[in-house]
Order: structure tokens, then sequence, then C-alpha cells
């Protein structure tokens, strides 16, 4: 996974912690966590804030 595929990230978030709530999320807390997924392999700087809130929004469609 690269920090492109953001419905994938959003999935594999949703899957490993299906008890957050994503809307409560700090971006630092969600760059980690997405930098732990298994498969994902990509660099932290390629990481914005638009993709970290595409990667939210995502993960709060996922849990609904």
């Amino acid at each position: 996974m690269k920090w492109t595929d953001t419905l994938t990230i959003a999935e594999s978030l949703y899957d490993k912690y299906p008890d957050i709530d994503p809307t409560t999320i700090r971006f630092t807390d969600l760059m980690t966590w997405v930098l732990a997924l298994d498969g994902f392999d990509d660099a932290p700087e390629h990481c914005g804030e638009k993709i970290l809130e595409a990667i939210q929004l995502a993960w709060i469609e996922e849990a609904q």
C-alpha cells in the first residue's frame, strides 16, 4: 500500500481498530497507525495533511 491507496488504508484501519471512532483521531496518531499497517510501504515524507484527511474520511465512511 502507498499513501494514495486511501480506501485500502481506511479498510485496513477499520479492521485493525474496530472500536476506534475515526472522527476523534489526531493526524499524528493516524500517520503512525498507517505506517505500522501490514503491507504499507511508503515513506512518511510522502504524506501530507490532505492525504490524512482523505484517509480519515474514507475510514469514517467505512465505519458507518
